[in-house]
């Protein structure tokens, strides 16, 4: 029986809207309670003994195709999150990492990230990502540029992962909620060896208890890495 240790865990919180527009609520009212699951999640991954780094999609490149109001709304309930987190970050040693392209958001927005990023550098007990106006393919090929930039002709596996904007390489557990089984572009680099899980579950509707099972599934589960 195998016994994975679980360090690095991503997730794509799927299931907002079609969690508020099932009780007859606008789809604010989805991202709101899913944002209350993010500070739920988090706090179980850095009272978790192992688990090291929690990244969550949290904004992808393709959002801003949703109504506009959506979006202001979603921008506005970033900057009071952070706002909001700050002192729970401090409190139990959260580092808050952004990766992203964050040049497209409000400078007011990109400055409370980044101070928050800054006031939240040296801590250690966990790192939570958020993954905002995110898209895999762009951090990969963002990577290359900067490594033909710094004069590579030949480039690597490990240069590549070296200038990416997440603090690791690999990913040990993608879970993707609200029962859709596709990645979305979402760290196409880190994921490849990646085990996946699938839950049915609206993010909104996503509990500790849950997350608990499936990490009792990865522990489970045989990772062979392409060998046998």
């Amino acid at each position: 029986m195998s016994n994975n240790i679980l360090k690095d865990i991503a997730i794509i919180m799927d299931g907002n809207g079609r969690w508020a527009t099932k009780r007859g609520l606008n789809r604010t009212k989805g991202h709101e309670v899913g944002a209350e699951v993010i500070r739920d999640i988090t706090m179980y991954c850095a009272k978790h003994e192992t688990i090291q780094s929690a990244t969550f999609y949290a904004f992808s490149t393709e959002n801003w195709k949703r109504p506009k109001l959506e979006v202001e709304f979603l921008m506005k309930m970033l900057d009071r999150y952070l706002k909001n987190e700050l002192e729970t970050y401090q409190k139990y040693d959260i580092k808050f990492q952004a990766i992203g392209n964050l040049n497209e958001f409000s400078k007011n927005l990109q400055k409370r990230i980044i101070d928050t990023q800054n006031a939240t550098q040296n801590n250690t007990k966990l790192t939570q990502i958020l993954a905002l106006n995110y898209g895999g393919r762009a951090e990969i090929v963002n990577s290359v540029n900067t490594l033909i930039d710094m004069g590579k002709k030949e480039i690597t596996v490990e240069d590549i992962s070296s200038n990416l904007q997440t603090p690791y390489s690999d990913i040990d557990l993608l879970i993707r909620t609200s029962g859709e089984e596709r990645v979305s572009n979402f760290l196409l680099w880190q994921i490849s060896y990646s085990e996946f899980y699938f839950s049915d579950t609206l993010w909104p509707d996503f509990t500790t208890d849950e997350l608990e099972m499936i990490i009792e599934n990865y522990k489970n589960r045989k990772r062979r890495f392409g060998g046998v």
